[in-house]
């Protein structure tokens, strides 16, 4: 097949290190243009990655570059001023979690994007990673098949820990100051403190409400919303229960994230390396127990060493082809941010505060 020309919106961090260097060395597509405020940045990121085609702003990258889809690698408060465009253009677009700042700017943005037949696809890499892959439909194939009874609970944590695993340690970077650009509204009926943890919650824990939806197959609601902050209860449409852990410890050189899928007989465990670590997949173990004459096992599958971000860039790839992938579009990821707006709409009902909406 042809290889598929991408357009590069944004070579900050995260655009060149999550993203680019990916891309940039996938065999089936190509970086053809690329759009950055920075001009000596812009230089050098192009001239390093041999991309032919460099343009000052978004919109002569859109107006000009002959191009397949987009990749639009911004700060997420950023999206609701900055994203319509690209979503005119009519492409497929990756662009970085979560959708936005707030459940209305995300209905907007689905709204653009099914107008203009334009898929719009954000970059939660966990669930392109090979271990959670493997993990889902391993669970789907459980629950069809019902052989391991009922699924029971699912439990996620994710401690705050040495997430950027050195991963940026080959970034180029320049002394230039980043433009001033107008920030999207913070959610409609929050305080300034209620503001203050939606950014929070959106922008360390929207992967793991993702990933919860990812294992689970099926959507859910808060039950419960620690005052702390320290965990979220919830309840799948179809009863399972769950929670997320979010900060029951803290680690300065490691990555402890991880998730339990708890089934009749047997589970499912998932360990996740950290987000920027590089040629390293998760590790799943698999364990069951049918009970009878059947000898319990412990399975421990073997994957590619492929890294998350460079399995999501491949998948984009992808769907950018026309296949079916584990990538999420907006419209459910604009149920992640709905989920973060009930925790703490939840929580704050519990601590006796008094809300607006």
């Amino acid at each position: 097949m042809k290889k598929i020309r991408l357009g590069f919106i944004g070579t900050g961090n995260m655009g060149q290190m999550a993203h680019l260097r990916n891309y940039a060395t996938l065999p089936n597509c190509e970086v053809v243009a690329m759009a950055e405020l920075r001009p000596q940045l812009a230089a050098q990121v192009a001239k390093h990655w041999n991309i032919p085609e460099v343009y000052a702003t978004d919109a002569e990258l859109i107006a000009k570059a002959k191009v397949d889809a987009f990749v639009a690698i911004q700060c997420f408060w950023f999206h609701g001023g900055l994203l319509p465009a690209v979503i005119a253009a009519g492409k497929p677009i990756m662009i970085e979690k979560p959708l936005a700042h707030s459940v209305e700017i995300a209905e907007n943005l689905t709204a653009l994007s099914q107008q203009h037949s334009a898929p719009v696809y954000v970059a939660y890499h966990k669930r392109s990673d090979l271990a959670s892959v493997a993990a889902a439909e391993k669970i789907r194939e459980w629950k069809a098949s019902g052989k391991f009874g009922q699924m029971r609970y699912v439990r996620v944590t994710m401690p705050p820990g040495k997430w950027d695993a050195e991963g940026f340690s080959t970034r180029i970077v320049t002394d230039e100051k980043y433009p001033d650009m107008k920030a999207d509204a913070p959610p409609a009926g929050f305080d300034a403190e209620g503001a203050k943890r939606n950014f929070e919650l959106t922008n360390f824990y929207i992967h793991q409400i993702n990933l919860l939806r990812y294992l689970l197959g099926e959507d859910f609601k808060v039950t419960v919303a620690d005052e702390n902050g320290q965990y979220m209860g919830i309840r799948s449409t179809s009863g399972v229960s769950g929670i997320l852990e979010m900060a029951p410890y803290h680690t300065t050189q490691d990555w402890q994230e991880s998730a339990l899928v708890g089934f009749d007989k047997g589970y499912l465990k998932l360990d996740l390396p950290a987000p920027m670590v590089i040629d390293r997949p998760g590790k799943l173990q698999v364990f069951e127990d049918l009970g009878g004459s059947e000898t319990p096992k412990l399975i421990e599958p073997v994957f590619a060493p492929w890294h998350a971000m460079r399995s999501q860039a491949a998948n984009f790839i992808r769907a950018v082809q026309g296949e079916k992938t584990p990538l999420c579009t907006a419209a459910e990821a604009t149920k992640d941010l709905e989920i973060a707006r009930d925790f703490l709409r939840l929580q704050q009902k519990g601590a006796g505060i008094k809300l607006s909406f």
